[in-house]
C-alpha cells in the first residue's frame, strides 16, 4: 500500500509536459447554506477528471460578518479549523490549500468571540501545512518554502510543477494583507510579504532555468491592480458609468511590492503567467497588470478570480501543449447549487 501511495504522489509530483485539468475554488464555504452547497461542489469535483484543486483562502465566513441567523460554524472557532481540515482531506483529488485574511488575520473581530490573530495563525500553519505532501486522499508532492532555514516559518507558501508549468502559492491575503492595523501586524506583514517577494522570484528563477512553458501563482488577496493603472483606464472601469473620478493621488497599499515585483518577473519571463485569487468573490478573468512605463497591459499576464460566497461553483483550469497561452479556462456551474431567481 505504501508503495502505491509513493508511486502516486511522485507521478503527481513529476507529470510530464502534457494535457491536464485542475480545479480553481475560493471564498467558501461561508453559512449553513453554503456549507451544504459545498459537499454538492466537491462532489462534482471529485466525478471529475482533475489532477488537484486549488483553495485559494477563506476557508470560512469574515469573523465580523458572521450572524447566528446565517447559521454555519463560527469563523475561527477550534471546532471550525478542525471541520474544513476535514472537508479537505475528504477530497478524493490532492487539494492544495492556500491561506487567506478569514483564517486568522480578522479573527480580532470575530463573533460570537474574538481571537488573537497571530495564534490563530500558529494554529492555522501547524494543522494545515504539514509534511511535504498536500492535503486530500491522493496527495501531490510540494516544496515548502520553509525548507530554507531562513523562511522556516513559512510553511503555507509551497510549490510543485505539472504538465511543464511552475505552480507556487503565496500568504497574501485581503484586509490590505494586514498593513496598517497595530504596529504588531505591521510587523508581521513586512517579513511575511518579504518572504512572499523572496518566494516568488526563486519560483521564476526555477520557470526560467528549467525552459517551463509557464508560471500560476495563486493567493488569497486582490491586489487592486487598478491602483497602478493610469487614469485613462480607471475612467473607463465603470467609474464614468456613474459619475465618479479616479483618485487624483495614488495610495498606498500593502500590494504595492508585490505588483512591482510581478511585473518585473513577468516581463522578464516572457511566458504566459497567471495569478489566480479570491477575496472580492467575483469571478472574472482579464490582463490588469499594466506597464509601469508603457502604461499599457502586459499582454502575457493573465488574471483569474475564482466565485466565492453566495456563489458555489469552481473554475476549470486546462492546461493545453497545443495552446500558446498555455491555460484555458472554463466556469463549471454545480446544478444544484444554481440560485432562485
Amino acid at each position: 500500500m505504501k508503495l502505491i501511495l509513493s508511486a502516486l504522489i511522485f507521478l503527481l509530483g513529476g507529470c510530464a509536459a502534457g494535457r491536464g485539468d485542475f480545479a480553481l475554488i475560493g471564498d467558501m464555504p461561508y453559512d449553513g447554506r453554503q456549507e451544504k452547497e459545498f459537499a454538492n461542489l466537491m462532489k462534482d469535483i471529485d466525478a471529475s477528471d482533475v489532477a488537484f484543486v486549488v483553495h485559494n483562502g477563506d476557508f470560512w465566513w469574515d469573523g465580523a460578518a458572521w450572524t447566528e441567523k446565517s447559521g454555519g460554524l463560527p469563523p475561527c472557532s477550534d471546532e471550525t479549523f478542525s471541520d474544513r481540515l476535514a472537508l479537505a482531506q475528504r477530497s478524493t483529488h490532492p487539494f492544495i490549500y492556500v491561506a487567506g485574511d478569514n483564517e486568522w488575520a480578522d479573527c480580532h473581530r470575530a463573533k460570537p468571540r474574538t481571537y488573537d490573530p497571530v495564534e490563530r495563525l500558529a494554529k492555522l500553519r501547524q494543522m494545515f501545512f504539514q509534511g511535504d505532501v498536500s492535503l486530500g486522499q491522493r496527495q501531490l508532492k510540494l516544496t515548502r518554502q520553509s525548507e530554507n532555514s531562513r523562511y522556516a516559518s513559512f510553511r503555507e507558501n509551497v510549490r510543485w510543477t505539472y504538465g511543464d508549468v511552475v505552480f507556487l502559492t503565496l500568504h497574501m491575503i485581503g484586509s490590505n494583507n494586514n498593513l496598517g492595523r497595530t504596529a504588531q501586524m505591521d510587523a508581521e506583514y513586512e517579513e511575511r510579504n518579504a518572504a512572499n517577494l523572496a518566494w516568488m522570484r526563486e519560483g521564476f528563477d526555477l520557470a526560467t532555468r528549467g525552459g517551463s512553458r509557464a508560471v500560476m501563482i495563486i493567493a488569497q488577496a486582490d491586489p487592486y491592480f487598478q491602483n497602478t493603472w493610469p487614469t485613462y483606464m480607471q475612467e473607463r472601469y465603470a467609474l464614468w458609468a456613474i459619475g465618479v473620478k479616479p483618485p487624483s493621488s495614488r495610495r498606498t497599499t500593502g500590494y504595492d511590492s508585490f505588483i512591482a515585483a510581478l511585473e518585473k518577473e513577468t516581463l522578464a519571463f516572457g511566458k504566459p503567467v497567471v495569478y489566480v485569487h479570491g477575496d472580492t468573490h467575483i469571478f472574472r478573468i482579464d490582463k490588469p497588470l499594466v506597464g509601469s512605463r508603457s502604461q499599457r497591459i502586459i499582454e502575457n499576464f493573465t488574471r483569474v478570480a475564482t466565485f466565492g460566497h453566495p456563489d458555489t461553483h469552481w473554475v476549470r483550469a486546462t492546461i493545453d501543449p497545443n495552446d500558446p497561452n498555455v491555460f484555458r479556462f472554463r466556469q463549471e456551474t454545480v446544478r444544484e447549487n444554481v440560485g432562485t431567481h
